[in-house]
């Protein structure tokens, strides 16, 4: 109870607090708004600290939503079921309301970025791309219409002007599933995905924020994930990325016949943007409900024919949301 007090003073009712595992979120919230440094970054005014973990159990289908604040999980599990399928045009996600991604995919943000060759909504090879086809040459809109109307009928030297453009790259995705389902592999170290590619950053509308995860089975069948995030919008970002990679752990377990076990999250730069503060201030002042649990209803025969149908979600409680725009 002592270090309890010591740590924890986000709220004069501190003890009344259940869920232990969300304050490592709030104490977090708090520490960068009390001890960041306030800097001018890429996108704006912020206060940063680098270096940061937390821990969630996903024991007995739990799965840490924060409740401190409604958080859109419905618009998570798409995004993710997104990635997952290797998509990477935000025209997908629109169709079925899913916005997170229109900032960064405007033509002033792409124009930015020198991408003055993709069409709006063409988001390159980030996150999906490179997990179910890692390094594969990435060819956009306007350029692949190119080659469809001039190599059509002339493919006596395509790579003239574009190299391998029939190599698939890797699928870490599956490759990952494939270990997880055999047991003599499944506890390999190796197991291994990451998003971030040097060689085809500058194709990226987004350069990744969540670069690089790992998965672990101890005990014969207890799944775990760790994943490195090397920037994290504490305020926005976070509660989606802790959310959608414990689905995605969830789902491996599900689909690979083993139990989820625990989420763990490392993180190098951490910040609140300054649009942000007075909201941070108003969460960290809320007592957080039990986490909610989850039920993925049948077992599909390819990863990339779950939908969002096949989740359940139970015990959601929550505060109300609060509304900060995202800096892009």
């Amino acid at each position: 109870m002592e270090m309890l007090e010591q740590n924890c003073r986000i709220s004069d009712n501190i003890f009344s607090r259940i869920n232990n595992e969300e304050l490592q979120y709030l104490n977090l919230l708090e520490h960068i708004l009390e001890n960041g440094i306030l800097e001018n970054g890429r996108n704006g005014a912020n206060k940063s600290i680098f270096g940061a973990s937390m821990r969630f159990s996903l024991d007995n289908g739990v799965i840490p939503i924060l409740t401190t604040k409604k958080t859109a999980w419905k618009t998570c599990l798409k995004e993710l079921l997104w990635f997952i399928r290797g998509n990477t045009s935000n025209t997908i996600l629109k169709e079925q309301g899913v916005h997170i991604w229109d900032a960064n995919s405007s033509r002033e943000f792409l124009d930015s970025r020198q991408l003055t060759n993709y069409q709006v909504d063409e988001l390159g090879p980030i996150y999906g791309w490179q997990w179910r086809h890692f390094n594969k040459q990435y060819i956009c809109n306007n350029d692949r219409s190119f080659i469809d109307k001039h190599f059509a009928y002339n493919y006596h030297n395509p790579e003239q002007y574009f190299i391998n453009i029939d190599d698939q790259g890797i699928d870490q995705l599956q490759y990952i599933i494939d270990a997880l389902k055999e047991p003599t592999k499944r506890n390999s170290r190796r197991l291994i995905m990451s998003a971030w590619n040097p060689s085809q950053l500058d194709q990226m509308a987004l350069p990744p924020c969540h670069v690089l995860c790992q998965f672990s089975v101890k005990n014969g069948n207890k799944l775990s994930c760790a994943l490195y995030q090397r920037s994290a919008d504490l305020f926005l970002g976070s509660c989606f990325n802790i959310a959608s990679y414990s689905f995605l752990t969830h789902l491996l377990a599900h689909h690979c016949g083993l139990e989820a076990h625990e989420f763990i999250y490392f993180m190098g730069d951490c910040h609140i943007y300054e649009n942000a503060f007075e909201a941070s201030n108003l969460q960290i002042q809320r007592n957080p409900y039990p986490f909610p649990t989850i039920n993925i209803k049948q077992i599909r025969d390819n990863i990339d024919d779950y939908t969002i149908d096949d989740f359940e979600l139970h015990n959601y409680n929550h505060h109300e949301a609060i509304k900060v725009d995202m800096v892009a």
